[in-house]
């Protein structure tokens, strides 16, 4: 097990890497320079010669790269051309608030959805089995701002009865935050259900048909037993890659769930970033949710290692 999660590691560091200098040469190597992006075409040459003096932007590009890299050993994401802040600095509270979000919005679908997919299993064909299917494909073509939408007009609206700003007043206690995050989690919990249950499905029937599950039902086990004992753990791994995908989706793709619930997150910073041409924090945005992604990625490569040895000695023998 050890030895596999040095290798996964060691991939994920070069992977981040790789990442990193994608981003930086894809942000940095402009048809313009990078002056005139953030200034305008109509700023004078000598506002642009101060804007490169200023930001080191005179220097050879591998020159600033290496400087880069060099900062994000110690930590240190650059600064913002807007608010002259450091990235990391800037970008604390929308992370945390994000994270706030994106772990409430998995508690509510995860569950629900794994519960929903071995259901559906055990009831292959049926008429419960068809609702969930039905339901998951519905809800999972449902981009998440217009889900929001439809929330904000019939809880927030009509009913009255949840916030339609998700903004969270200062002080707020952790119970009474939950008041405020209930509409954008819900809003992407429906469009994620599809995807979670559809693969906890079809894994909780391919454990279900196999000779292992045969053989306990022999021996006397009954269904729940079976699908506590056999059929969860053996259908979990796929389910658990999907979620893991999920989770780099939500730090990244929730900037209209943000947008319409007016919530200051990591998406709203990416809009941000754009709008203002702030190359530093647009940087430090993706590299930020391209880490969650593979932090993601690599925990569940090792929850699902430590659930399968087959996986380990795969690896062992490469």
């Amino acid at each position: 097990m050890t030895r596999y999660i040095l290798k996964r590691l060691l991939l994920a560091l070069v992977t981040l890497w790789l990442l990193v200098t994608a981003v930086y040469f894809m942000v940095n190597v402009l048809p313009q320079s990078v002056a005139k992006s953030v200034l305008g075409n109509t700023a004078l040459p000598e506002a642009v010669d101060r804007f490169n003096l200023k930001w080191k932007l005179n220097d050879p590009q591998l020159t600033q790269y290496f400087r880069y890299i060099k900062g994000l050993v110690h930590f240190d994401l650059g600064r913002s051309y807007k608010s002259e802040r450091p990235v990391l600095n800037v970008l604390g509270g929308p992370l945390v608030r994000s994270a706030k979000l994106a772990i409430f919005a998995l508690v509510i679908t995860v569950p629900i959805s794994i519960w929903a997919g071995v259901t559906a299993a055990r009831r292959r064909d049926g008429k419960l089995d068809r609702a969930i299917v039905l339901t998951g494909l519905a809800t999972s073509s449902i981009p998440e701002f217009v889900t929001g939408a439809l929330l904000v007009i019939v809880f927030g609206v009509f009913l009255n009865w949840l916030p339609v700003i998700s903004t969270i007043p200062s002080g707020t206690s952790l119970i009474g935050q939950v008041r405020y995050l209930i509409l954008p989690a819900l809003s992407m919990a429906i469009v994620y259900f599809g995807y979670i249950a559809r693969m906890m499905r079809a894994g909780s029937i391919k454990a279900l048909e196999s000779d292992y599950a045969r053989t306990a039902t022999m021996k006397g086990l009954n269904d729940r037993q079976l699908i506590r004992r056999h059929v969860i753990r053996n259908a979990i791994p796929p389910t658990i890659t999907v979620i893991s995908v999920q989770i780099g989706y939500l730090f990244g793709g929730i900037i209209a769930v943000e947008k319409v619930f007016n919530y200051s997150g990591i998406g709203q910073q990416i809009f941000v970033a754009v709008s203002a041409k702030d190359l530093p924090l647009l940087q430090g945005c993706v590299l930020i949710v391209g880490t969650i992604y593979m932090l993601a990625t690599l925990t569940a490569d090792i929850i699902i290692a430590w659930l399968n040895p087959r996986v380990r000695l795969q690896v062992g023998s490469s």
